[in-house]
């Protein structure tokens, strides 16, 4: 059974999807852009059985609250502490991260801030190197380099619907799995008045995830956390170099190319989800 709650945190609600017995190892499920916990709809009854499930909704995204870029300076280092604040008040010690797309730069804060909480990695097209970053990477790098009318506006194409439904059909291996619920729902929140202010300081603020590479990167070599790869092979965001990083930073480490693209979970979340249990299965069974 999946609970729906939300909890205030600095005045502002974050919801979060909850499920699986307490008792067991928890994974927190952090989604990428532009969606939010829906797009592990599939994927979190399939791990109840041997997990506690948090999948929260970072502020801006999908049903937590949506303050104004005035209201909230959104950065990825300010959206990690929310996600921390949630997970200290859910008295959670020890867990493992389930990190996709903007997922990554918040999971990895949150690594480098308390790495003896972290029991391991899910990496579902997420990077920490620059080889790492696909072809629409362009646009946020012209942002960079200089932020101006134009460079916006061309930012501003990553929210349309045409690109939102674009992350979910190509590179798919089943088109007919493909639920239009997926970009749909992410398009829905994203034509909310203001979102695409919102979206276009995190995508300047992305920045700060590239500069921060080494650090993640010496983080893995140094505490080693057991990482499970599953990689959307058809990915046109991130590259298979991005996921093929992962292997020279650590020992303890499987990776799956999986049949799909970017958001390959609305093909593949059976399949994931066994690798999920076989792969800490055996890490559990080792301590």
């Amino acid at each position: 059974m999946i609970h729906y709650k939300k909890m205030k945190i600095d005045g502002w609600e974050l919801f979060f999807r909850q499920a699986g017995s307490p008792y067991n190892p928890t994974i927190i499920l952090l989604h990428g852009f532009p969606s939010s916990s829906h797009m592990f709809r599939d994927l979190i009854p399939q791990l109840t059985d041997r997990f506690h499930v948090i999948a929260p909704d970072y502020l801006g995204y999908g049903n937590s609250s949506m303050p104004s870029v005035e209201e909230f300076a959104y950065t990825f280092e300010n959206l990690s502490l929310m996600i921390e604040k949630l997970i200290d008040n859910l008295c959670i010690s020890h867990y493992i991260l389930y990190t996709h797309d903007y997922g990554g730069p918040i999971g990895f804060r949150l690594a480098v801030r308390n790495p003896h909480r972290i029991l391991g990695f899910v990496i579902q097209n997420a990077v920490v190197s620059e080889d790492g970053l696909g072809k629409p990477f362009d646009l946020f790098k012209a942002l960079w380099a200089d932020r101006n009318p134009a460079t916006e506006a061309a930012f501003a194409q990553l929210a349309t619907f045409h690109f939102t439904k674009m992350q979910y059909v190509t590179g798919v291996c089943h088109p007919y799995r493909i639920s239009p619920d997926g970009y749909l729902m992410d398009q829905l929140f994203l034509d909310r008045p203001g979102n695409s202010q919102i979206q276009l300081e995190l995508g300047y603020d992305y920045r700060t995830n590239v500069e921060q590479y080494p650090v993640w990167q010496q983080y893995l070599r140094t505490y080693q956390p057991p990482t499970l790869i599953t990689w959307g092979k058809n990915d046109f965001i991130f590259t298979v170099q991005g996921a093929l990083a992962f292997g020279e930073l650590l020992t303890c480490v499987e990776t799956h190319f999986l049949c799909g693209g970017h958001f390959v979970l609305e093909e593949q979340s059976q399949q994931v989800a066994e690798l999920i249990k076989c792969f800490f299965g055996r890490i559990y069974a080792r301590k």
